[in-house]
């Protein structure tokens, strides 16, 4: 086999070489996120850690964009805290910067201690349905983003074409695939791995089972309400657009979870 080029004389010409050792593939194009150290430290020196703890859940809020590095060994959590640290006067000032560099940790160590909880339920679902009353298969609707529900479809092109997703965006498109369309947990983990640069099993599997209820005491849901207050100006929140999604948290319990509640 001949060695792989190393040296390219652009991105494009890395893409397009890439392409050539993948016949296979449909899309040759490539995510807008850079590889590489010097892309990754550029990142690291932009982050805003005060203003990532007042706007992380929305969807243009200050993320730092560094988990795929992290993911891929570029960067170290204790780098990115370390780095941190030095922005504010008072660790308290970047508290949730923190906390959420910590939950990464978390998933590690209980990958680490716990490997078989990756792919396997840790708990029954809290749903009133038993798991073998989900779907084992991602719907094909889902997987090509032509659901009909307009934020989930625009989620999901972001997913695919650019490899990367607000964290709270990954929710909501998760709760949608498990609760509304009842489709097991894992199919959903495993399509988010192939398409996520920084996929990782333990972040990614573990937070799929927390919407599940399988990790958690009860299942996470969301409204359209709630997506529109934290949705950006490029989001489709109409109601005509999203009526699947579109009632109170009371009625959607009852329509996605008829068993809840009823004396056995």
């Amino acid at each position: 086999m001949d060695e792989l080029a190393r040296e390219f004389p652009s991105r494009e010409a890395l893409v397009d070489y890439v392409a050539g050792l993948c016949p296979r593939l449909d899309d040759h194009r490539a995510s807008e996120i850079a590889g590489g150290e010097s892309a990754a430290r550029e990142r690291l020196q932009a982050i805003e850690p005060k203003r990532y703890g007042r706007t992380r859940n929305f969807l243009d809020g200050a993320v730092t964009g560094l988990s795929p590095y992290i993911r891929h060994g570029i960067l170290t959590l204790d780098e990115v805290r370390n780095e941190a640290l030095g922005r504010c006067e008072r660790p308290a000032q970047i508290e949730k910067f923190i906390q959420e560099l910590a939950w990464r940790d978390y998933w590690q160590r209980v990958y680490r201690r716990h490997p078989e909880r990756i792919w396997q339920d840790v708990e029954d679902y809290k749903t009133g349905f038993l798991a073998d009353e989900y779907t084992d298969e991602l719907p094909a609707d889902i997987a090509a983003g032509e659901t009909g529900v307009a934020c989930i479809d625009q989620f999901i092109a972001t997913l695919l074409t650019s490899g990367y997703l607000h964290n709270h965006a990954r929710m909501y498109l998760a709760s949608y695939v498990v609760h509304w369309r009842r489709v097991r947990w894992q199919a959903g983990a495993r399509w988010f791995l192939h398409h996520l640069l920084d996929g990782d099993p333990a972040s990614n599997n573990l937070s799929w089972q927390w919407v599940a209820s399988t990790f958690a005491n009860k299942p996470y849901i969301f409204s359209l309400d709630n997506l529109r207050k934290y949705a950006s100006d490029d989001i489709n929140v109409a109601s005509a657009d999203n009526a699947e999604i579109d009632a109170s948290y009371d009625e959607l319990t009852r329509r996605l979870f008829p068993r809840l509640g009823k004396s056995s």
